[in-house]
């Protein structure tokens, strides 16, 4: 028989009364009814690493800022600020403490709770005192000191999602890379381009490849420079933007700590009434997000009809085989990775209207919902990073192009009339595009049968220099533009 010896407690206080905290957390009384309250998904907010890091900061900035102001003593001030130091040096080591649930009510009141409780109660320990023994450092007159939940949790949900947005311009630049690389492979594989699925005109597979390129190009750059808005946070409004319980200058001079802290160019709101309500900021980079997903799906679902096949099928490239892809069909192998990122882009997609829903959903001087913002912002970030990565290592850098098989194509289409109607005319090139489709014949026996042209001259006008053609980009002067 086995004695199962009980965790020692400690009894904390709230508006609802006493609750026993177990002795070895440090989060408190107002972390503990919000586990309770919110048993939604398994996601903690501890698993938002750059979160945890963004409320420390903002809980560091702000413990100076009321230094500055004599509103508490240079000990706890730098007992608080140590105890910031060690989330935003090592958040990794502190996720457990923060272990609420992402979807929440409350506007995120038990997010910053939670960060108050960590905070006092690692600055006690630091101080020789015991967790939960709130005299001197208390989580709300000392941590969160003229401050609100309502301009911290919107600040650190800022500045986390700014960060966040680092990985992904990194793997996003490497993808650019890689197809860039593709594209100077491939420049002399001629094949034929496709419009509504059809045979359209030759084009290079290197021209292929490097409009995917240019195609994510315009979106880091979109997302890059949208992600600046960012910046422009609401921290010293306090409640709902007055400033209620702050000192006349607290605005201003947290906002310059904490850009000083961050090395960001943090400024301050223009109106914080309106700032700590609106959330217009993260429609408008999830519609970014929304946009860079619509785009590797498109690259994606191209990549599976370039590949299709392997017999019957564009076969024009090959990608990696990575997996057998039947249980029932021998040496079946399918492009599984541009599939995932589909789904992954569906998601994003899906994210994109919960955070447009939420936004809306703000009522008067507080929008209650952004914990699902922060959770649907976060997860479409890190579901492209790693999308975006995989993409690039498990598909992109492997892709072989068929190049026999991409000339066969262009040499049996029907699109290559084209090429002849400034010499026939466009009525004679239909007639004999309509008799290659109904007797499957080429265009050159066709017209070689009809002798409207010549061996030597087809040769000529079908040679690979005038197969594909390609278009200077042209640059008008920001001054000449009407």
């Amino acid at each position: 028989m086995t004695t199962v010896q009980m965790e020692k407690t400690r009894i904390e206080h709230d508006l609802l009364g006493d609750k026993a905290v177990p002795q070895s957390c440090y989060y408190g009384i107002h972390t503990l009814r919000a586990i309770e309250n919110f048993q939604i998904s398994k996601q903690h907010v501890g698993q938002n690493l750059n979160f945890v890091r963004a409320i420390a900061q903002v809980k560091k900035a702000s413990a100076e800022t009321n230094y500055q102001f004599n509103l508490i003593q240079d000990d706890i001030r730098q007992a608080i600020q140590q105890a910031c130091d060690a989330l935003i040096d090592h958040p990794e080591q502190w996720a457990d403490s923060f272990p609420i649930d992402i979807y929440q009510g409350g506007a995120g009141t038990s997010i910053n709770m939670n960060a108050n409780e960590v905070i006092a109660n690692i600055a006690l320990e630091s101080l020789g005192d015991a967790k939960g023994s709130y005299q001197r450092i208390h989580p709300n007159d000392h941590v969160n000191k003229s401050q609100s939940t309502n301009d911290v949790y919107p600040t650190a949900l800022r500045l986390a999602t700014y960060s966040a947005f680092d990985a992904l311009f990194v793997v996003l630049n490497q993808l650019i890379g890689s197809l860039h690389l593709k594209s100077d492979e491939f420049k002399h594989v001629i094949k034929m381009g496709r419009t509504q699925l059809q045979d359209a005109v030759p084009m290079t597979l290197g021209q292929e490849f490097r409009a995917f390129a240019t195609l994510l190009k315009e979106d880091l750059k979109l997302i890059e420079q949208n992600r600046q808005l960012l910046l422009e946070i609401n921290l010293g409004a306090t409640a709902i933007g007055t400033g209620v319980n702050s000192p006349a200058g607290y605005a201003a001079k947290a906002v310059e700590n904490l850009a000083h802290l961050t090395g960001l160019k943090l400024q301050g709101a223009e109106d914080y009434v309106e700032a700590t309500s609106d959330c217009g900021v993260f429609i408008l980079l999830s519609s970014c997000l929304k946009r860079l997903a619509v785009k590797l799906s498109k690259i994606c679902n191209d990549l599976r009809l370039l590949s299709s096949g392997p017999r019957t099928g564009l076969a024009e490239i090959r990608l990696p085989e990575l997996q057998a892809g039947s249980s029932i069909m021998p040496a079946k192998v399918n492009p599984v990775i541009p599939e995932v990122v589909n789904q992954i882009a569906f998601r994003v997609m899906g994210n994109d209207l919960t955070i447009t829903l939420a936004a809306e959903a703000g009522q008067l001087q507080l929008n209650v919902m952004e914990p699902v913002i922060a959770l649907s912002m976060n997860e479409s970030i890190e579901l492209l990073v790693n999308a975006v990565k995989t993409l690039d290592s498990k598909c992109i850098q492997g892709i072989l192009a068929n190049e026999q098989a991409c000339f066969d194509a262009v040499m049996r289409s029907v699109g290559i009339v084209t090429l002849l109607d400034p010499y026939l005319g466009h009525a004679k090139c239909d007639e004999i595009g309509k008799q290659c489709i109904a007797e499957n014949k080429t265009i050159r026996q066709v017209v070689l049968e009809q002798e409207l042209l010549t061996e030597s001259q087809l040769d000529e006008i079908f040679s690979i220099e005038n197969l594909v053609s390609e278009v200077t980009p042209f640059s008008m002067p920001l001054a000449q533009v009407s």
